[in-house]
């Protein structure tokens, strides 16, 4: 067997227990009230309708507009494309043709303290109509939550459109340090190639003059055009948080609505579980898993010991890539089918080093050395292991790809079931690679690692007979 140095144990259970806390607990910080988050958490995490509620609405065009059956859809669409682009998973979209009606039904955000129905329902039913427009006079002013003022109501020469947001190719919050050395965030715009010749034509005819950027009836930014873009790269500014930059970037990326929504009614949806739920469920997990670690310990002694780290690793693992913690998995809604297919990864984990565990033990009771007990054993156990996972892992891809936010089947099962099954299928899968990054390759190289320290080369701490050395 290929020795591993003593000290890489030491160092890959620490990164292990490193990574798994910051990716349960997340990372983050306050600037006076304001909460900055470095690294997202479980505290992150959008949870589903039928942990924590949310909101059910029924929306109409306005002004008595009446809507085709493909304006109907089309505003479907966007609104359903809002919901995936932020990470919103477990909901239910309607198009009531007959009616000229939308309902939705989506849960609450997960930092929601006052659940407040309005706002939530305006998050998604904004119809976001970016215009750009001449000069920067408003009809009036209003004072927002940050103390600033938002200028209203484009009047004058400004209530001319130069453009509008369907030039706009794509949008994406950036960020740059200002001579002071702080943070500004402002959202950058690709336009397609007619809107950059009609953005060509407006800085020219307007350099060195105003050129405001609207969204709705609010004034964004008013920069002055400083030089002839040629390039159909801009940028829109205004003191903007990372969260309103992010936010407007989306808006804008999903589009405008056909025809403006207002909506018809609207309610709370009462969790399915109880509001005392998720602490429930934490508390059985915590439980769980110490009864897990005791049994672990005592049968398999050493190799449960490692079994237990690679375990937390696996759970850490699974949760970041839920939470939005790496930034190319974005966060997405958690069901009760999503916390049973992470549930039923983990015990696959339990299993793979059980199995492990199992072989080492039954060679070191076959006379092997220790040597070539981990050696064989570890060997002999990888093929059960992978053959048990892959056919979890075609499941699991299976389920997403039918269940997914878009998907066939969901004209004959319901737009109910495609958040709650992908979020099974996703968090089993995530739990199943996790397992393979943890369960297999780090906990074997800790094992090999530990198998070097002398007073642990004992026959016995890897489970055979007490008398064998």
């Amino acid at each position: 067997m290929k020795r591993v140095p003593k000290p890489v144990f030491f160092i890959v259970a620490l990164l292990i227990l490193a990574f798994s806390f910051t990716a349960i607990f997340g990372v983050s910080y306050y600037t006076g009230d304001n909460k900055n988050t470095v690294l997202k958490g479980i505290g992150d995490i959008r949870w589903g309708i039928d942990i924590r509620g949310g909101v059910e609405a029924t929306f109409k065009p306005a002004n008595n507009y009446d809507a085709t059956d493909e304006q109907l859809e089309s505003a479907k669409s966007i609104i359903e494309l809002r919901m995936i682009s932020q990470g919103i998973t477990d909901y239910e979209l309607y198009a009531d043709r007959n009616s000229d009606r939308i309902i939705v039904r989506f849960p609450w955000k997960s930092d929601e303290t006052e659940f407040n129905a309005v706002n939530a329902i305006e998050e998604i039913s904004s119809t976001a109509n970016l215009t750009f427009r001449p000069g920067k006079s408003y009809e009036s002013t209003d004072v927002g939550s940050d103390g600033e003022y938002i200028y209203k109501t484009p009047t004058g020469d400004t209530a001319t459109v130069l453009m509008d947001g369907s030039a706009v190719e794509n949008a994406e919050a950036q960020y740059y340090q200002d001579d002071s050395g702080k943070a500004q965030y402002v959202v950058s715009l690709t336009l397609n190639e007619e809107g950059a010749k009609t953005f060509e034509e407006i800085t020219t005819t307007y350099l060195n003059q105003t050129v405001s950027i609207w969204m709705d009836d609010i004034m964004l930014s008013a920069p002055t055009v400083q030089a002839t873009i040629t390039d159909g790269k801009a940028q829109i500014s205004g003191s903007f948080t990372a969260k309103e930059a992010t936010e407007l970037a989306q808006k804008i990326n999903a589009g405008a609505l056909p025809f403006q929504l207002e909506t018809a009614n609207y309610g709370n949806i009462s969790a399915t579980l109880g509001e005392n739920a998720l602490t429930a469920m934490a508390y059985a997990a915590v439980v769980a898993f110490i009864l897990i670690a005791l049994i672990m310990i005592i049968f398999y002694r050493l190799p449960g010991f490692i079994a237990i780290i690679a375990l937390i690793g696996q759970m850490g693992l699974t949760v970041a890539a839920v939470s939005g913690y790496f930034p190319a998995f974005p966060s997405f809604t958690m069901t009760l089918p999503g916390i049973a297919g992470m549930i039923l990864s983990i015990g696959m984990g339990v299993d793979c080093n059980v199995i492990t565990a199992e072989r080492i033990k039954e060679e070191l009771r076959g006379g092997r050395t220790l040597d070539g007990a981990l050696d064989k054993g570890s060997k002999s156990s990888l093929s059960a292991i992978i053959d048990g996972n892959m056919t979890v892992v075609i499941v699991s891809i299976i389920l997403m790809l039918v269940f997914g936010p878009s998907n066939i089947l969901s004209f004959i099962f319901g737009e109910s079931t495609t958040g709650t099954i992908y979020a099974f299928g996703y968090t089993l899968l995530v739990g199943v690679i996790s397992n393979f990054i943890m369960g297999i390759f780090f906990s074997r190289l800790m094992l090999r690692s530990i198998a070097g320290i002398k007073p642990l080369r004992k026959n016995w701490l890897f489970g055979g007979a007490k008398n064998e050395k």
